[in-house]
């Protein structure tokens, strides 16, 4: 499934799942990861695959050439309304569905509301990215424990560990990523990035991108944004991509420093009751 999902991204395409979320996400272990994915098909062709982040977020991605098929469309909304077909619990839950007009229509008309808006940020990675002012080195099993620590301090909820890394790292998906840390000129790692491909010629995606508490307002954001970006074009990538939530106006802000252009904003869609 992560092949298939790597091979539905696409430039100017509304940002959607990326396989490299799914490849941050194998640091729980595949199994529990696995159970938290679900898929559709259509004459056996995967057409649309779903991962439950949280236990109550639907993160979607749909194949390009069914974004508007009106009955795929029917049949997911049913699926994500009904908690006994095993796509949501019952109660408050939303969906992330950034692709797919038809979908998401029908959730609207079934009584969903629009939630927090997200901003789409995209860099282009035609022209040569330029070179970010700070040392960058890229994250191997020497420093799992020193990215573990800056990005614990990035994210007041984060439980990533060093243990996690190592179980993140042998995933499929990592094949096609790296993990990078950002110094000071006192040598202190102060921002991680974590950077996924889908391919030649496919955008990439930025996640995640955090700077450590103690050292923000120093440009390290807009430092590691640039090495994550180079990163992405010597892999291939036609893009660097990552979604902000449009509330934190200091990630939109850091992004676009480092030459990401924002795209229309899109919600997240909720049932609350």
């Amino acid at each position: 499934m992560i092949e298939v999902l790597a091979s539905w991204q696409q430039e100017n395409k509304s940002l959607q799942l990326h396989p490299g979320d799914l490849g941050w996400a194998w640091q729980i272990g595949a199994s529990e990861l696995a159970g938290r994915v679900r898929t559709w098909a259509v004459n056996g062709r995967p057409v649309a695959l779903g991962y439950l982040d949280g236990g109550t977020l639907l993160r979607l991605a749909i194949a390009p050439d069914a974004e508007n098929d009106q009955e795929l469309a029917s049949r997911m909304a049913d699926d994500v309304a009904d908690p006994s077909r095993g796509v949501l619990p019952g109660g408050p839950v939303a969906v992330e569905a950034r692709l797919g007009g038809v979908f998401r229509s029908r959730l609207l008309g079934a009584g969903w509301q629009a939630d927090e808006l997200w901003t789409p940020m995209i860099r282009d990675l035609v022209e040569p990215v330029p070179r970010p002012d700070v040392r960058i080195e890229e994250v191997g099993p020497e420093l799992a424990h020193a990215q573990a620590l800056v990005h614990r301090a990035s994210f007041e909820s984060s439980r990533f560990t060093d243990e996690r890394w190592h179980t993140m790292t042998t995933g499929p998906a990592y094949a096609a990523a790296r993990c990078l840390l950002a110094y000071d000129a006192q040598g202190s790692a102060v921002a991680t990035a974590t950077v996924w491909s889908a391919g030649e010629g496919r955008p990439g995606v930025l996640e995640p991108l955090g700077v450590h508490r103690d050292h923000r307002g120093h440009g390290y954001g807009r430092a590691i944004a640039l090495a994550a970006a180079s990163a992405l074009q010597e892999m291939g990538a036609s893009s660097a991509t990552v979604c902000a939530e449009s509330s934190n106006v200091g990630a939109v802000a850091t992004y676009s420093s480092a030459g990401f252009q924002s795209h229309p904003e899109v919600a997240d869609l909720v049932r609350v009751g």
